[in-house]
């Protein structure tokens, strides 16, 4: 008997490290070639002259006062967003974990609905509630468009689900008994909270809000419709050097400040993440949901509502009000007016419905290259031990890191020439697309495959079936329903990815982002209310898409 043997673990042979390798291979050519071939091409172009790197540039940017206030502002708005998002999510999560009534499912749907919305519906939904013309200019005279609140609270719009989910899915499966013990030794309520569930919600709340400073440090779409020239994030700058002023060396060193930032924070987040998974005991979710009682329990859940409601619907409500209110009062004219490119005031080449088509036609082959891609990758991360596993692991959640823009013009820039010469082709989109939605096809599903019995595996090796057979007749039946809730969240991205596309987009061939954008960009009533149909439309879309994505998600409790 070996050492192996009797301590159970094993060190992979080498026919073990060749299959490993060999579904390395191909998510590796992807990035290679799509992701890090790009970005070096346009940090390249920045920080060379005369075939020289030019570091002193990187000096240059960061002591322009101008980048130092756009850095600050980048950071503490993230840090007040993430701060605003817990404050008013935390109950919220509370509320679905712990208490049990009626329309529980239909608020828990109600909730993730903003966070597969793509950011530019997000910032067409608070311009009608808070903008010129807006719900709270009609009716008090109020606008907070282009102030930082606007920007504040659609974040807590988009990211109100992340902390729901993150946090109330643990939530709901820790032990209430633990929570009781304590209050019969005489603790308070209070007390008992704060000494026995806080501490072990501790990792999902830390986690939960580097996933909220994440996605709020890197916003685009959000400030760039609500902050108007006043405010800009990094990756808002990043856009303006690039595309209006031209200076890519200010947008190459800006990419690699932002990249380093977001590093570190992902670092963070899979440490905590580690944490957590290591020193919880959990039970059955099922078992910890009561009727609430007391007034206390049933305030909480109004006052849960009462955020629900006024944050989350009345926005998007507005918006569908504001697509139908037409100039001769409600009715289909703004819709109708999407079918001709005559009435944009030359914003489009064709009519901004085709833009649904490209939409769901990228969004398909981009799905299918996540599925496919991220598929492949999570197969070869099954197995957690290894430094290779680890790097690997790491690369694939490097497009979250970097600039979507960036991306975006360094495919224009790098793939113009043969082989690979596709800056006229319709695959450019989805190929960026993909990029982004790599990262959650694998983490969709590799905690399924990390979850099959590897004795199933080995049941089938001693039957003599090669490891593509075994992960055929193994794992992928017991990881079909995972790839179908990836794919929902991947065509969801998809449909929603504005940075990089709005690069790359042919002008007759616009995404609804896209579109949107290029209408709220015009001036007069007719392009707005337009924006407002649109939004309307890839709003509904993407809900239709989250209520497949619920009818087959596998875990009822669980979370993003």
């Amino acid at each position: 008997m070996t050492p192996s043997d009797t301590t159970g673990a094993r060190r992979p042979g080498p026919r073990r490290t060749a299959t490993r390798l060999g579904l390395m291979a191909v998510p590796l050519a992807f990035f290679g070639v799509f992701f890090a071939y790009p970005v070096a091409a346009i940090v390249g172009r920045g920080l060379k002259d005369g075939g020289q790197w030019q570091f002193a540039r990187v000096g240059e940017v960061l002591t322009d006062p101008r980048i130092g206030h756009v850095l600050w502002f980048t950071t503490w708005q993230a840090a007040a967003s993430t701060a605003l998002t817990l404050l008013l999510a935390l109950p919220g999560a509370y509320v679905l974990a712990r208490l049990d009534f009626p329309g529980k499912q239909l608020l828990r749907a109600v909730v993730t609905v903003p966070f597969v919305l793509p950011t530019v519906v997000v910032g067409s939904a608070f311009l009608a509630l808070l903008g010129r013309g807006g719900l709270l200019d009609e009716l008090w005279g109020v606008r907070l468009d282009t102030t930082v609140w606007a920007i504040l609270l659609a974040h807590v719009f988009f990211n109100y689900a992340v902390v729901v989910r993150t946090v109330g899915g643990l939530w709901a499966q820790l032990d209430p008994r633990q929570e009781e013990a304590a209050r019969v030794l005489g603790a308070s309520r209070l007390a008992a909270w704060r000494r026995v569930t806080l501490p072990a919600l501790a990792p999902a709340v830390a986690a939960a809000a580097l996933m909220v400073f994440l996605f709020t440090f890197t916003s685009f779409g959000i400030v760039q419709i609500l902050g108007g020239p006043r405010f800009a994030t990094l990756e808002v700058e990043i856009y303006q050097q690039t595309a209006q002023f031209l200076n890519l060396p200010t947008a190459a060193v800006l990419t690699l400040l932002q990249f380093a930032a977001v590093a570190a924070l992902l670092l963070v987040h899979a440490r905590t993440v580690r944490r957590r998974e290591s020193t919880l005991r959990l039970v059955d979710a099922s078992r910890t949901a009561r009727r609430p009682r007391g007034a206390a329990q049933w305030a909480l859940l109004a006052s849960v509502l009462a955020v629900v409601a006024l944050l989350l619907i009345l926005p998007l409500a507005v918006l569908v009000e504001r697509s139908f209110d037409g100039p001769d009062g409600y009715g289909l004219a703004y819709y109708r007016s999407l079918a001709s490119a005559g009435g944009t005031g030359g914003t489009f080449v064709v009519a901004p419905l085709e833009a649904i088509g490209n939409s769901l036609a990228y969004a398909l082959a981009a799905t299918a290259l996540a599925v496919v891609i991220g598929g492949l990758a999570a197969a070869a991360l099954t197995r957690r031990e290894g430094r290779l596993v680890r790097g690997f692991d790491a690369l694939l959640m490097l497009p979250l890191g970097t600039s979507a823009v960036t991306v975006g013009f360094g495919f224009l820039i790098a793939l113009d020439e043969p082989p690979l010469d596709l800056r006229t082709s319709w695959i450019l989109v989805p190929l960026a697309q993909a990029l982004v939605g790599v990262p959650f096809v694998v983490r969709t599903v590799l905690p399924v495959l990390r979850a099959v019995d590897t004795r199933l595996r080995e049941a089938a090796a001693v039957l003599g079936a090669s490891p593509l057979r075994a992960w055929r007749e193994v794992d992928l039946p017991l990881v079909g329903r995972a790839l179908a809730v990836a794919a929902g969240f991947a065509f969801a991205i998809s449909l929603g990815e504005f940075g990089a596309t709005v690069f790359i987009a042919r002008p007759d061939s616009p995404t609804l982002p896209v579109a949107v954008a290029r209408l709220l960009g015009r001036p007069g009533e007719l392009p707005y209310g337009q924006a407002m149909a649109l939004s309307t439309i890839l709003m509904l879309v993407c809900a239709v898409a989250l209520l497949v994505l619920e009818r087959v998600r596998t875990d009822r409790t669980g979370e993003f």
